[in-house]
């Protein structure tokens, strides 16, 4: 149960934003769904964000205003909502079958109807989506260390870069075997048995941020280099991939 993986003090925060919701938007809310670590399990403080599903029945932007003043209070920091109605779901599970398949597999019902317990997925975009997000980082991170390559650069850009890409590794892993892994040791396991990488590397950059293991300046340009150099090797594996 998810009221059991969560601090306390964390539970008490998405309860009052839930209610917050409820107080703003009254018949107008249809569901709020937690999903991600916190309901998976793997929250972690001071490395975790709250991510929630908002579904009203009118997510336009005049309407979504009401909640600025909410959004706005320090206790509130933590959450990370996005905002939907229903019909936008059902229209979109074509564009971001990455995010609509994680959200499916890992989530909780804080209030309202469970919108996702029937939500059809269809995965033929699925290699689309992750080789275009690949390739993307791929440009986007080459560009940064041009622009900006010293020693403060490399800590920064490998976690940044590190937590960003394993959803999409995750999915990689579900195209390539057809098996859907979520924990993070699970991820680099597999994906090292699956793309012949080297897991050393992954497990030293998750020890760090997860675990607060030290690394060097020296360490930390190392795992960047690296890890950049797997995401290379997985963009041509995921082209390779048959569906």
């Amino acid at each position: 149960m998810w009221t059991q993986s969560l601090p306390k003090k964390i539970k008490g925060i998405t309860d009052d934003f839930v209610r917050e919701l409820k107080n703003v938007y009254g018949d107008g809310l249809v569901s709020v769904v937690l999903y991600g670590s916190a309901a998976s399990g793997e929250y972690a403080v001071r490395h975790s964000n709250v991510n929630i599903a908002v579904i009203l029945r009118d997510a336009g932007i005049r309407n979504l205003s009401k909640m600025a003043p909410i959004m706005k209070k320090r206790r509130f920091r933590i959450i990370n909502p996005v905002f939907f109605t229903e019909e936008y779901i059902r229209r979109s599970t074509d564009v971001f079958p990455i995010e609509f398949l994680d959200m499916k597999e890992n989530y909780a019902v804080l209030y309202g109807k469970d919108v996702l317990v029937d939500l059809s997925i269809d995965t033929k975009n699925l290699k689309f989506q992750c080789e275009q997000e690949l390739k993307s980082k791929l440009i986007n991170i080459k560009r940064a260390y041009l622009l900006n390559a010293n020693r403060a650069f490399f800590g920064k850009a490998l976690f940044r870069l590190f937590t960003s890409s394993l959803h999409i590794l995750r999915n990689i892993i579900r195209l390539k075997s057809g098996v859907a892994v979520y924990s993070k040791e699970n991820i680099i396991r597999e994906a090292a048995k699956e793309f012949g990488i080297d897991p050393d590397n992954l497990n030293k950059i998750l020890a760090a941020k997860i675990k607060g293991a030290g690394l060097t300046a020296k360490e930390k340009e190392m795992l960047f280099f690296s890890f950049v150099e797997d995401l290379e090797k997985l963009t041509e594996a995921v082209d390779r991939v048959k569906i």
